[in-house]
């Protein structure tokens, strides 16, 4: 699909949903997301449609990877800032993060950040691949993505709201497959994943 033709989408999107006009007004009287979901910015991943989400009911954070960075201490973060907000502000309590199959993030992680422009090669050295598979060395690219995964997690619940909240908050570790369409959860007591 070119550009040109997501931009014909956007300009007719008003009389696309003619139809829908009641439902997209009530949304200007502000927004009750059910989730937080945090993502890889990657194209081929798309939060709203894997959960069938219509507008106004997933909060979606999309960075490279679906990297959560360190909660900053006095830094100014725009993830941080949205998980913040997403707890705080809206009242979600189901997070979820992430990966993904075929994620060039998570590749470019395995290669030491090796061909990523410069800003990405520091947004990648954030991270380790460490956790559920240290034992093994090397990983496959789905090892690699799983590992990714838990260790955002394990950023994810450093944040102070996330702690915070505690047993209230239920959070989420999720591998989408995009040449198959499944979808797996991290399961901690078998330190595994599982079938959603």
């Amino acid at each position: 699909m070119s550009a040109e033709r997501l931009v014909d989408a956007a300009r007719t999107f008003r009389s696309r949903i003619s139809g829908e006009r009641t439902d997209y007004a009530a949304l200007a009287g502000g927004q009750r997301p059910a989730m937080l979901f945090i993502s890889c910015s990657d194209s081929r991943v798309m939060p709203a449609q894997l959960t069938d989400a219509g507008p106004g009911q997933l909060f979606e954070l999309r960075t490279a990877g679906a990297i959560v960075p360190p909660y900053p201490a006095g830094n100014a973060c725009g993830v941080s800032a949205t998980i913040e907000f997403a707890l705080t502000q809206l009242g979600i309590r189901h997070v979820v993060v992430c990966g993904h199959s075929h994620c060039g993030a998570v590749a470019g992680l395995l290669a030491d950040g090796t061909g990523a422009g410069p800003a990405l090669a520091r947004w990648l050295r954030q991270q380790h691949l460490t956790g559920v598979r240290d034992a093994r060395g090397d990983h496959t690219l789905r090892e690699a993505v799983e590992d990714h995964i838990t260790n955002q997690l394990a950023t994810l619940d450093s944040h102070p709201r996330v702690r915070e909240l505690g047993g209230e908050l239920t959070v989420e570790g999720w591998y989408y497959e995009v040449h198959t369409g499944a979808v797996t959860r991290f399961d901690p007591a078998a330190r595994a994943f599982r079938p959603l």
